[in-house]
């Protein structure tokens, strides 16, 4: 059963894979997040117990991989627009902390809540630690962070949400 599910998928991708990747190229930023989007198609495809029994595996594959995009664009708008609250939520936080930055005592909280983030940071998983340090203290692009680190842009993504949430709970 399972070496007839193994050539299955593998026919599957050898006839497909090229057209998919194409496919979703012109449904996401980029032609690495479309190759990431089909393998995962093509792992659902492999997940299923009867793969061969489909009526139509390209019908389904595609559909799959469609809506593997669909997600993937509704996690980067709702990621964009917490990112954007994030970053507004700073900048007015940034001017009460200038009014009060004279102040000795805000200045001694300011230190501890530094070696708190410090803390915090060093607590997430190496990957996502230094995924997230090359994005803030460098300022790399999500792009140029996957291709130093040879990772996928969509992992990239990943490991800064997940950095981004454990330092909220963290700080909550």
């Amino acid at each position: 059963m399972t070496v007839q599910k193994d050539h299955f998928v593998q026919d599957l991708i050898d006839q497909y894979s090229g057209s998919l990747v194409r496919f979703l190229s012109t449904r996401v930023a980029s032609e690495e997040d479309a190759a990431d989007i089909a393998q995962e198609a093509f792992v659902r495809l492999y997940k299923l117990k009867d793969p061969h029994k489909l009526e139509n595996a390209r019908a389904y594959l595609y559909q799959v991989a469609s809506n593997i995009a669909i997600d993937n664009q509704r996690r980067a708008v709702l990621h964009t627009k917490w990112v954007n609250q994030e970053v507004s939520d700073n900048q007015e936080d940034t001017l009460a902390d200038r009014l009060e930055a004279e102040n000795p005592e805000r200045h001694l909280q300011n230190i501890q809540h530094l070696e708190r983030v410090y803390r915090i940071v060093d607590d997430l998983p190496e990957k996502c630690r230094q995924v997230f340090l090359m994005h803030r203290t460098q300022h790399l692009t999500y792009s140029q962070i996957a291709a130093e680190m040879e990772l996928s842009v969509s992992s990239v993504e990943k490991y800064i949400l997940q950095a981004l949430r454990h330092c909220r709970a963290a700080i909550d």
